[in-house]
């Protein structure tokens, strides 16, 4: 076997068979040419975010109004990225994939980012999970209930998630210096996946999450651009959707759309991503403090237009107009189950309405009623034909307009316990989490603490008129520390790492300056 890589630990027969000479060697190629540039990328990045904290706002860049008034379109779609009027999301471990592609839906997006505990078993194991399920005929049988699953005739259309370019893959070395996750993720899930696409008369599709700006688009457009001359494909078998879930990026639309114009299909409306972004982005702006989690939903002014901007940017190029996660779990009781179903509609009616082309869903317990909206409720395959050309006052006052709600003891509690057992769950590697109803993933996490070390930081109080602070928040986090510990038990409270949970849950939100993304202190203590 090739050299090429330093691995942090001995290589299993699994990940022997991901890392073999040519794979490695392919690899190579991609960190060796696109790492130096995306390291730019990452500081130009941090130079924005330095302009905000300053006082700047995010806004639409004249230097690109060109772009924006241009008369052009992305590359014609194809035939199978036509139809994505449901989606389901969930991470890459065997079971779940088997019960995703059997789901009533048009498509599975296999997560390696947020809704997956980036362990290197489960990366691993989840490239081997979505290759197999490329070829076909994947089956598993639960060890502890015998259970059997397999994959069932005309599964959902798979597409591959990979990591944000933020996250490092610590496990693999190349110069002493960690690989990007995203790097790894995208190349080996299309060397082990391009080949039986192919033959099935499809293409390789991707996510990609948590761009900011075009010129991160561009790099993956040149990533693109290499793999498919390297391996002597037309331009175009690789194609990407793109969650514009960064308050940045929201600004830059039809630029990103321009930079991969060859390799985009769509763009999503990432909500719950883009809350934490905007909390994020205007940290040091007081007058824009977001209220409590719980009433931050897409009917607010600054979310809605978010949405009908993504729509009526998308249709004008020729691309679809992804909807958001509906994060609902089904309740076996009926009455609770019957307000869940309500308010899944009636989310779901706004997004169509708006006219995306499809949207989320993160059980497949929700898809009767959103086929309902999504499948039965269009004519045809997608609403490329909604062009939205009267909705013309969506500008930078109306997607930055503040959220009005109160902050509550009963939301800051909440925002505790949900982080706790999340962040927990997550050091035990699994990234995708039932948490009161809810599937919570890093992003619904990652806004739980947030906004509480927003309140910190601009000495805002309750609804009570109790100042939040350091103080207020370390004695809550004690305190539902023990009802958490009650809800678990004590046998799962010390069997899983909630004690490690706790401490990095008081570290971070209660550090002086915000840490970015939970994901990379967290990731130093995975294996």
């Amino acid at each position: 076997m090739n050299n090429l890589f330093n691995f942090s630990q001995p290589l299993d027969d699994d990940a022997k068979a991901l890392f073999n000479d040519e794979n490695q060697s392919f690899l190579a190629e991609l960190v060796d040419t696109f790492q130096p540039r995306l390291e730019s990328l990452l500081k130009k990045r941090q130079q924005r975010q330095a302009q905000f904290d300053q006082g700047q706002l995010p806004d639409f860049d004249s230097a690109t109004q060109n772009i924006r008034e241009g008369n052009w379109r992305i590359a014609e779609l194809p035939a199978d990225l036509k139809k994505r009027r449901l989606e389901i999301t969930g991470p890459v471990d065997r079971k779940m994939v088997i019960n995703a592609l059997n789901a009533n839906v048009d498509c599975y997006m296999a997560d390696f980012e947020d809704s997956q505990s980036p362990t290197w078993e489960g990366m691993v194991n989840g490239q081997i999970n979505l290759r197999d399920a490329n070829i076909g005929g994947m089956t598993y049988t639960d060890p502890d209930s015998g259970k059997h699953y397999e994959v069932g005739p005309d599964p959902a259309l798979l597409i591959a998630r990979v990591r944000g370019l933020h996250l490092p893959e610590k496990h693999v070395q190349r110069n002493g210096q960690a690989i990007p996750g995203a790097l790894m993720d995208f190349a080996l899930y299309f060397l082990l996946n391009y080949q039986q696409r192919l033959q099935q008369g499809s293409g390789v599709y991707y996510y990609l999450p948590k761009l900011e700006h075009s010129d991160e688009a561009k790099w993956w457009a040149d990533v693109f651009h290499f793999t498919e001359k390297k391996f002597s494909l037309k331009t175009s078998t690789i194609r990407a959707t793109i969650l514009i879930e960064t308050l940045p990026a929201v600004f830059q639309m039809h630029e990103i759309l321009h930079a991969m114009k060859d390799h985009i299909a769509a763009l999503n409306c990432g909500r719950w991503d883009y809350i934490f972004s905007y909390i994020k982005t205007l940290k040091e702006h007081p007058e824009r403090v977001l209220p409590d989690r719980q009433v931050v939903s897409m009917d607010k002014p600054f979310l809605n237009a978010y949405s009908r901007l993504l729509v009526k940017t998308c249709h004008q190029r020729g691309a679809l107009a992804m909807g958001g996660m509906a994060a609902f779990i089904p309740s076996k009781d009926p009455a609770k189950n019957e307000k869940i179903l309500a308010k899944v509609h009636a989310d779901k009616t706004m997004e169509r309405d708006n006219g995306h082309d499809g949207t989320w869903i993160a059980h497949p317990g929700l898809a009767d009623t959103v086929r309902a909206i999504f499948v039965d409720g269009i004519e045809g395959d997608n609403q490329l034909h909604v062009l939205r050309e009267n909705d013309t006052s969506i500008d930078q006052t109306l997607l930055l307009q503040p959220c009005e709600g109160e902050r509550t003891e009963a939301g800051m509690r909440t925002n505790i316990r949900v982080s706790l057992q999340y962040i927990s769950s997550w050091l035990n590697g699994k990234g995708c989490v039932p948490i009161y109803g809810l599937m919570e993933d890093a992003a619904t996490a990652e806004i739980s603490r947030t906004s509480i070390w927003q309140w910190i930081r601009h000495g805002k109080t309750l609804s009570d008129n109790t100042p939040v602070t350091k103080e207020l928040f370390r004695q809550y986090l004690q305190e539902e520390a023990e009802v958490v510990k009650n809800e678990v038990g004590k046998q799962r409270w010390n069997d899983e790492p909630f004690e490690q949970a706790l401490k990095l849950l008081e570290e971070i939100t209660t550090a002086d300056e915000l840490v970015d993304f939970l994901t990379l202190p967290g990731y130093q203590q995975l294996k």
